[in-house]
């Protein structure tokens, strides 16, 4: 697909949000207000940006990892975080050149990967995403286990170009791939590799160095999680770099890591419901404990983490 059919085609074709530090901890009975508690931290969280490739960098700050190419057929955004992260974004994005806005492509519905896509779709940028993110965003939607209840977004914050199952670009001098996995940490996840600068951005399907939250109220599971974190894996290379939701860049060997964790939790709390255990007694057996010096870095409960493999083993 020629760059001129990428932005025209129709649509047939955490400092801030889950930062670890809260993630695990217990719902509590009144829940406060967690969408304006992360957009009030994004507002005021810093956005570092990495060079990656000549034309390719990544950027840290509010919500989840974002990333940005640049060149004379216009910037390429991955991600827009929260709405109120918008300025820093756009500032962030300004200093690395003057090259205009061209299109936005959303990993996955979640908020902390777009909210900003109304002010970033502002500035100029066209967004594109599965045809599942425009439909989780142009409805109401819970989160559950997290105390998130957010409002459909208007129509000025919904991707215009969406597909089923892949897509294929050239943009920059780049290849591009966006690739839609099998339900995994939610039903609306994609990956989107560069081929050239040899990056690719896996979204929340990897939080590296720590547990990730896998939202089964979307479609997510333990097993679809590991089968995308494979599929990855399958065409990442020794020396790729691996942009992950959440955590710092990575390499395959961190993915493969991260990929065994997963699979030996799995198996763990699968024997155990086997065996006829109810959930709470497989949380009490605490099944995932020799796990916990290297992926609970947050110290908290995982309590939430071994409930949601249980339920979706």
């Amino acid at each position: 697909m020629h760059r001129r059919e990428f932005l025209t085609m129709g649509a047939s074709a955490s400092a801030a949000a889950l930062a670890p530090h809260w993630l695990w901890a217990q719902a509590a009975a009144t829940k406060p207000d967690r969408a304006a508690q992360m957009r009030a931290a994004a507002a005021n969280t810093p956005i570092r940006t990495t060079k990656l490739y000549d034309n390719l960098y990544l950027l840290q700050g509010a919500g989840g990892n974002m990333a940005v190419q640049t060149g004379p057929e216009g910037k390429l955004l991955i991600d827009s975080s929260f709405a109120t992260a918008v300025p820093r974004l756009r500032e962030a994005i300004a200093a690395l050149g003057n090259d205009p806005a061209d299109a936005l492509i959303n990993t996955h519905w979640h908020i902390d990967h777009t909210d900003g896509n109304e002010g970033m779709h502002a500035a100029g940028f066209q967004i594109i995403a599965h045809q599942m993110t425009r439909e989780r965003l142009a409805k109401p939607a819970e989160m559950k286990l997290l105390g998130l209840s957010l409002p459909a977004y208007p129509d000025a914050a919904l991707p215009v170009i969406t597909f089923d199952s892949a897509m294929h670009a050239w943009h920059n001098g780049d290849s591009i791939d966006l690739v839609h996995f099998e339900p995994a940490h939610t039903d609306t996840d994609i990956y989107i590799h560069f081929h050239n600068a040899d990056v690719i951005h896996a979204g929340d399907v990897w939080f590296n160095g720590f547990y990730p939250f896998i939202d089964e109220g979307t479609g997510g599971s333990i097993g679809g999680t590991i089968r995308a974190d494979e599929k990855i894996l399958a065409i990442a290379g020794p020396n790729t770099k691996i942009i992950p939701g959440h955590g710092p860049l990575g390499t395959r060997a961190e993915l493969q890591q991260f990929r065994d964790m997963l699979s030996g939790v799995r198996d763990r709390v699968a024997g155990l419901k086997q065996s006829g255990l109810t959930e709470q007694e497989t949380i009490a057996k605490k099944p995932i404990a020799e796990f916990d010096p290297v992926w609970n870095k947050s110290g908290g409960s995982t309590d939430m983490f071994v409930g949601i493999v249980y339920r979706t083993v």
